[in-house]
């Protein structure tokens, strides 16, 4: 079963014009991230995969004028830092596909740890006590 969650992540992220389909140096507003995954590796005994949404503000990212933010060293430097900040793995998260990237979200591939901190951290919000 396929599996789609998302969250409000609002950070400011920047390129830094290096990616092969852009050189714009540019801030770029984060609005919130999805993640969508199946809950059940492709083969058995396999990991779990899937794909991170960064969704982005499209006044300060226009990808008609400024390009694909995709394979842009910078931002997605900054998008480990951020995802290590709100207390997730990020061990294993990589661009996706050029033809994956959207108008409004940059794509990229998560692996299983990406998914047991998430499923953890989601748990972890509701179960724990204190909260």
């Amino acid at each position: 079963m396929e599996i789609t969650q998302e969250v409000p992540f609002e950070f400011t992220m920047e390129t830094d014009g290096n990616g092969y389909w852009s050189d714009k140096v540019k801030k770029v507003q984060v609005t919130k991230i999805e993640l969508n995954y199946e809950d059940e590796p492709f083969d058995e005994g396999g990991d779990l995969y899937g794909e991170l949404r960064v969704y982005f503000d499209r006044a300060s990212w226009e990808p008609n004028e400024d390009g694909l933010i995709y394979t842009d060293d910078q931002f997605m430097d900054d998008l480990k830092g951020c995802l290590e900040v709100a207390g997730l793995d990020d061990a294993d998260i990589s661009y996706s596909e050029q033809g994956m990237q959207g108008a409004d979200f940059v794509s990229c591939d998560v692996g299983q740890k990406f998914i047991n901190s998430w499923a953890f951290k989601e748990w972890a919000e509701t179960e724990l006590p204190g909260n």
